[in-house]
């Protein structure tokens, strides 16, 4: 049975850019327009609950700082392929948007003045990273939501499972979903669609992100024709906790933690002696590598995992309960280790997705021809307006997340306001595509499993690839083996069903739905790894280990074809303010 529901707007994802677009709506258009805030899990679960180290922002440019300089970082950190125009945009939006959190409650970290606190982050050359202790994402969106559930006409649907977006003649229609409590399929009319559903991490197996961060709005992208840009640029956080993958804040280094080897050293002044253990990510991440390659690192027994230490026992008990105690109490439960007396475990972990939907620096969604595809919009890390370029700089994501869902909300809200004002017709998808999505989901509760293998190896086998081919270093034969497996993986998908019938909660039924998206993720990422023949930021080919700009300082434009397969076209970087020159710090 489908329930068809009408809502002025649908936000898909409640983390800060769900929650942040959400809200600007709402600023805007008060009770005029109606809308939807969808999460696949309820709703405050969100995986940006576990952003824990700060948002980058220029605050106080009497000391030294300044917009032009915060751009600067950022650009350069993306060793040059972020836009320019949309990292001016950024930063400059950013002070109001910490000063509009304050406004709402938000319990920053203070300077003994009173005055908002910042923290130092590897790649900034001011220490801009204003935080709440080390569970800044926490705060954020509990501030957003307490903010948003002021207003009135909006209704939240917690654990509904968005499957696609209706995009007919380069129009947002609406989405279908599942309703996980009842198994009930669900349409969504809409004049206007935020996608706000984070990243795509778990197509690793070591890795930060919550287990439902499966890149389904990116999956759901691919199959409605709308092309991904960069996704080749996978960040690799330098201190995921040895065996868990748990995120260690960058804040621990922002504190003054020392990353060390098995001799004891301070390694990092052999590859950043200027920055330190605060050079950006990626440049941590190959240093990491290095060492533990050339055989500095340590084993872990059990896991078999290498890796190095993180330091922290200089830094005294006061200061590690002050400012990072959530870095205390997970290195104390899931590692049984106290930093106050010893070091942490660390190696670098799958973090973050620098590309994403195409879209343009206003966070509209892009076709393939660089149209805006009418009435849909795309905010925080399932974007990619390029503010990143081929690296993030820490801190940056939260910024983007709170900028991204501002500017798409505000859109929104004024475009669903001139349609209602112009009388259009509400947008009517075709019975066509409803009846074909509702097919393609629930035709597979009527079959057996007929492949050999069950999701769950599926999804194991993936992700151990994505692990040792598509990591910190990469090469040629490496990311050839990556796709093959991969493809080899989508077509046995084609054969795995839910073992588990019933419609009512099946968590079986989401696992092959997430684990279709993941395998679709994992293939942009593997092939526009092995079609870039260049190293840039995070995307490191040891058999290509220079930078080459006069063939690729450019984006890579990934979409679908009707059979499936991925193509791939190229479009230029937006330099508006720095020509590229070479990355050293």
């Amino acid at each position: 049975m489908t329930d068809t529901l009408y809502y002025d707007i649908v936000v898909i994802g409640s983390g800060i850019a769900g929650l942040r677009a959400a809200l600007e709506v709402k600023r805007v258009a008060g009770d005029k327009v109606s809308l939807a805030l969808i999460s696949k899990i309820q709703l405050m679960r969100s995986h940006s609950v576990s952003a824990e180290g700060g948002t980058a922002a220029v605050l106080y440019p009497e000391e030294g700082d300044s917009f032009a300089l915060h751009a600067w970082d950022t650009i350069k950190g993306a060793d040059f392929l972020a836009d320019q125009d949309a990292v001016w945009m950024m930063v400059k939006l950013l002070p109001e948007e910490i000063r509009q959190l304050e406004r709402w409650g938000m319990p920053w970290s203070r300077r003994p003045d009173g005055r908002i606190a910042q923290r130092p982050f590897g790649g900034h050359s001011f220490p801009r990273a204003c935080f709440a202790a080390d569970k800044t994402g926490f705060y954020e969106m509990q501030t957003l939501y307490s903010r948003l559930v002021g207003y009135e006409n909006w209704d939240r649907y917690d654990e509904v499972y968005v499957t696609s977006f209706i995009v007919e003649n380069g129009e947002f229609k609406g989405v279908t979903a599942i309703d996980m409590k009842t198994g009930e399929f669900l349409v969504f009319r809409a004049r206007a669609g935020i996608i706000a559903t984070g990243g795509a991490g778990r197509i690793y197996k070591f890795t930060t992100y919550a287990h439902t961060v499966t890149g389904d709005g990116q999956a759901m992208a691919l199959r409605a024709g709308i092309p991904l840009k960069d996704m080749e640029f996978i960040q690799f956080h330098p201190t995921g906790l040895v065996p868990s993958g748990i995120l260690i804040t960058e804040g621990a280094r922002g504190e003054g933690g020392y990353l060390i080897n098995n001799k004891g050293e301070r390694f990092m002044k052999r590859y950043a002696p200027q920055k330190m253990e605060l050079a950006p990510r990626d440049v941590v991440s190959r240093a990491e590598m290095t060492e533990i390659l050339e055989g500095r690192g340590f084993k872990d027994p059990v896991s078999g995992l290498e890796y190095v230490l993180l330091d922290l026992r200089h830094l005294g008990e006061e200061k590690i309960n002050e400012r990072l105690p959530a870095v205390r109490e997970i290195a104390i439960k899931h590692a049984g280790i106290d930093p106050v007396e010893e070091p942490i475990p660390v190696r670098p972990v799958a973090h973050y997705s620098m590309g994403g939907i195409h879209t343009d620096i206003y966070y509209r969604v892009l076709s393939v021809e660089n149209k805006w595809i009418k009435g849909l919009w795309a905010a925080g890390e399932v974007s990619c307006a390029s503010v990143h370029g081929a690296n993030r700089l820490g801190s940056n994501s939260t910024a983007e997340c709170l900028t991204s869902g501002r500017i798409a909300g505000r859109q929104a809200a004024q475009y669903v306001m001139k349609m209602k004002e112009l009388r259009a017709p509400e947008p009517k998808p075709s019975e066509e595509s409803i009846q074909k999505e509702e097919k393609r989901i629930f035709d597979m509760l009527l079959k057996h499993e007929s492949g050999s293998a069950t999701v769950y190896e599926i999804r194991a086998q993936l992700r151990e690839t994505m692990d040792k081919y598509v990591y910190v270093f990469r090469d040629e034969s490496g990311l050839k083996k990556a796709l093959q497996t991969i493809l080899k993986l989508r077509e046995a998908m084609k054969n795995v069903y839910p073992s588990d019938k019933s419609r009512i909660y099946n968590t079986d039924f989401i696992t092959v739905l997430e684990t279709q998206n993941m395998l679709d993720v994992a293939y942009s990422v593997a092939y526009g790894a092995l079609l870039r023949t260049e190293s840039r930021g995070a995307h490191f080919r040891t058999d290509y280990p220079k930078r080459d700009d006069e063939n690729w300082l450019k984006h890579t434009i990934t979409y679908m074809n009707a059979d499936g397969k991925l193509e791939v076209t190229y479009i230029p970087v937006t330099i508006t303010t720095w020509k590229p020159i070479e990355r050293k710090y």
